[in-house]
């Protein structure tokens, strides 16, 4: 109970510290912007393929927890490597995306639009890459062996924080590439 709660207090936390950048983000990008911006630099359809993948792994992230809960410890095993798997290739994604955009010079330095979409992905992206690496080692655990009731209720936390990363991008693709504030 102890290690959900910390978890919750965390991810309240997290919750504040997005909003502060997604207010930050529309803000800015409400202001006038020459040169690149949501419109003409982002492509929503081919982020909606990775956005499907991340949202995914929360359903396959819930399976895992299932069959946890049934014992069934090899198909724990299988659900939570489909949600790394899936969890990689959003990451692969937004890799791919900041691949593009730098070759148009759409960085961090070009404007206001830039500096606050990479500053409000980067930060989800990093969210993304640290419950990869903890469903990683929730995975070590269970293909050793070794997972004890502690084990699950680490397991409950990460699920927690994994959902959480996918509503956030949730709110991110709505506003960012979706525009739909505008």
């Amino acid at each position: 109970m102890r290690t959900k709660l910390a978890m919750g207090v965390f991810i309240g936390s997290e919750a504040v510290f997005f909003a502060f950048l997604i207010a930050a983000y529309i803000y800015y990008a409400a202001a006038t912007v020459h040169g690149p911006n949501a419109a003409n630099s982002l492509d929503p359809p081919r982020t909606l393929i990775f956005t499907v993948c991340l949202l995914a792994s929360s359903g396959t992230l819930w399976f895992a927890e299932r069959r946890l809960a049934a014992g069934s410890r090899n198909g724990f095993r299988v659900w939570l490597g489909a949600t790394i798997v899936l969890g990689l290739a959003f990451i692969l994604g937004q890799a791919m995306e900041y691949i593009g955009l730098t070759r148009k010079t759409v960085t961090p330095a070009r404007n206001l639009f830039g500096a606050t979409f990479f500053t409000l992905t980067g930060f989800h992206g990093f969210h993304v890459i640290c419950g990869l690496i903890s469903l990683s080692v929730l995975l070590g655990l269970a293909l050793r062996g070794n997972f004890s009731a502690k084990a699950a209720a680490g397991t409950a936390a990460i699920s927690m924080y994994w959902h959480f990363v996918d509503v956030v991008w949730i709110v991110i693709f709505s506003l960012v590439y979706l525009r739909v504030w505008v």
